[in-house]
């Protein structure tokens, strides 16, 4: 795992850097009334994984154009991506003309539930922070991720937080202790704009944050137990009933030993969380013979999206 401090080249002003990307998991994940503008109010506690991506950003000054490469062939390297989006959104806040070449290279699955396009752009936006020395706060990069994506603003203030409304209200919290997360990555997707229409189709009201939950939302310090008694995703129900064999990797993890094992986001991704990295190698062997399914361990994140300096090349 890359170290969490900045490593700072000699030179005075980098023009190079790599910000590392992490997943995400919802530990609570409750899907509240609907918005005058159509989404709905989520609550949520979310927490980074050591499962990350890299966004390598390196200043170019005899251009003004951004160009994006990334090694994943499936995921589009022009302006739809969310990558390139925030590049353009913070030059444009900033109101500076410089040449990017950006290199994105994947490990999170896409549209697995874990962030990582979201968590790319919150990377984005860190990296051209500190290039350009903007020296803008959390709270004004995340108004710039905001506009890209729901997920964005909540890695500016990683590794864990409360996140309500569509995603824009963000607390960060400390959780106490590190645990071990198996992701079970099935090999297809869910599609958000579906498991939101399932949801609102199969459930005859909503459901209000329970007893745990409300204590928990007044904390600024929380246990893993405390997590665990309160975990919950309300997608589960609709995506478990179309998609049976996602209730079986959380039923496999169980037995395996998982303290708690969940859907993230709205899927396809389980994940099971452990003790210990033992435990998880272990419940992570059980799926080895599965071709399909894209299996990764890794510890939960102490500390902010990391990042180092690089000579330019």
């Amino acid at each position: 795992m890359p170290s969490r401090e900045a490593v700072i080249s000699p030179q005075p002003s980098p023009s190079e850097i790599t910000v590392f990307a992490p997943a995400k998991i919802n530990m609570i994940l409750r899907i509240l009334d609907r918005r005058p503008d159509g989404f709905h109010n989520l609550w949520s506690i979310i927490q980074t994984v050591a499962l990350q991506d890299e966004v390598q950003i390196r200043l170019r000054a005899g251009r003004q154009d951004i160009q994006l490469r990334c090694d994943a062939t499936q995921l589009a390297a022009d302006q739809s991506n969310l990558v390139y989006r925030a590049a353009a959104e913070v030059l444009a806040r900033a109101q500076q003309s410089i040449g990017l070449d950006i290199e994105l290279r994947k490990r999170i699955p896409m549209g697995a539930g874990l962030g990582g396009g979201s968590s790319d752009a919150a990377a984005t936006i860190i990296g051209l922070n500190r290039l350009l020395q903007l020296e803008w706060s959390p709270t004004q990069m995340a108004e710039a991720g905001q506009l890209i994506g729901s997920d964005v603003p909540f890695f500016l203030f990683a590794p864990s937080a409360f996140v309500a409304g569509r995603g824009e209200t963000v607390r960060p919290i400390v959780v106490e202790g590190v645990r071990w997360v198996v992701l079970v990555n099935p090999g297809f997707g869910v599609n958000t704009k579906w498991a939101y229409q399932e949801l609102a189709a199969t459930r005859a009201a909503v459901t209000p944050l329970s007893l745990v939950q409300r204590e928990l939302d007044r904390q600024s310090r929380v246990s893993w137990a405390q997590l665990i008694a309160a975990a919950e995703n309300d997608f589960e129900a609709p995506v478990f009933a179309a998609y049976g064999n996602l209730r079986e990797i959380k039923r496999s993890l169980r037995a395996h030993g998982a303290e708690i094992a969940l859907l993230s986001g709205s899927g396809a991704t389980v994940f099971g969380v452990f003790g210990d990295e033992a435990r998880a190698r272990l419940a992570q062997a059980q799926f080895a013979s599965e071709n399909l399914m894209n299996v990764f361990v890794a510890p939960t994140c102490s500390g902010p999206l990391g990042w180092r300096y690089e000579l330019p090349r």
